[in-house]
């Protein structure tokens, strides 16, 4: 039955939408080929609108048929222009354009339809897809830049500059080499080397972490990794990069040292056993026990009654535990 709208259309646009009505019955039941004849009927009744173009696009898109779905489009785009169509709906076909080039990862193609969507009409649905897609540029990118063999290349000049002392130069090209391979973790450690030489703890550390995240092995990285926060005065942190390093060959030398000096260094700064203390769970419990907090307190206006409370085996063993720890000392 014809809707009041319908009666005052020309015959041929009643039929085209009559058409398209059947077309979309059959597209939601996903009878693709029922939906294409139909709306293939619609547009040969009203050749002038812009939605039939659409509708076809749409069934090639879900049939996987994507250069079809954008011919049909680029099609709409053209018929909507010289019809002064709804912006909305030229808009519509640019987008599907854009996901049709998505799904054959013609990303760059797919970026220049979903801006012209955009410009045509801005929608927070199509500035997402814009974003993810320059997002999947960058990654592709990104993965066609890599090439081992030159990133050796640049390894050894950066190795050639770090020889002569030219350590800015070297990060230049240890950073060249990163890109070509991200997955190299000794190229993390070179750079690492050189933020060191040049004061630039915060960017040495990071390059540590990310070198022993990508091979927990490399006891290099442990150990620069110590030396940098033992530079940075974060005794405790350091002492737990070279246990890493010890876990790896108990008999390296320079990690023996860096953990022995961290050691000393610890037990010498009140902040440092505190905190290192602090992240002991079993420390955290003896502290949160309202008994023990009273037993702490008698100790530290009368050091003699430690004596008394050692007497208790429970507590005995809670308070050598806090004596081991340092916290005893600083409480």
């Amino acid at each position: 039955m014809a809707s009041k709208d319908e009666d005052n259309l020309p015959e041929n646009k009643k039929l085209a939408l009559r058409e398209k009505q059947k077309g979309n019955d059959a597209y939601k039941k996903k009878e693709f080929s029922t939906a294409l004849e139909h709306y293939n009927s619609a547009l040969q009744h009203d050749p002038t609108d812009i939605t039939f173009h659409n509708n076809i696009a749409a069934v090639y898109f879900e049939q996987k048929d994507y250069p079809k779905c954008i011919a049909e489009c680029e099609k709409a785009v053209e018929v909507g222009r010289e019809n002064r169509a709804d912006y909305k709906l030229i808009a519509k076909a640019f987008t599907r354009i854009g996901n049709a080039y998505r799904k054959v990862e013609d990303y760059k193609s797919a970026k220049t339809y979903y801006e012209k969507s955009l410009s045509e009409h801005r929608t927070p649905e199509v500035k997402a897809l814009l974003s993810e897609t320059e997002k999947q540029i960058k990654e592709q990118e990104r993965l066609a830049y890599i090439d081992p063999a030159k990133a050796e290349e640049e390894k050894e000049m950066g190795n050639d500059l770090f020889k002569k002392g030219d350590y800015s130069g070297a990060v230049k090209h240890y950073t060249e080499a990163i890109l070509r391979n991200p997955d190299d973790a000794k190229l993390y450690s070179n750079r690492a080397a050189c933020y060191t030489k040049l004061a630039a703890f915060d960017l040495g550390l990071k390059d540590c972490e990310t070198c022993c995240k990508l091979d927990e092995t490399f006891i290099k990285g442990w150990i620069r990794k110590g030396k940098i926060l033992q530079v940075m005065q974060k005794s405790s942190e350091a002492q737990t990069a070279y246990q890493k390093a010890l876990e790896i060959d108990p008999n390296n030398a320079e990690a023996l040292e860096g953990y022995r000096a961290c050691t000393m260094a610890v037990h010498s700064d009140p902040k440092e056993v505190w905190k290192k203390a602090m992240n002991d769970p079993e420390v955290q419990q003896i502290l949160k026990d309202p008994a023990m907090r009273i037993i702490l307190e008698q100790m530290q206006n009368d050091p003699k009654a430690v004596q008394e409370h050692l007497k208790n085996p429970q507590v005995a063993s809670k308070i050598q535990k806090l004596l081991e720890s340092g916290i005893i000392q600083i409480y």
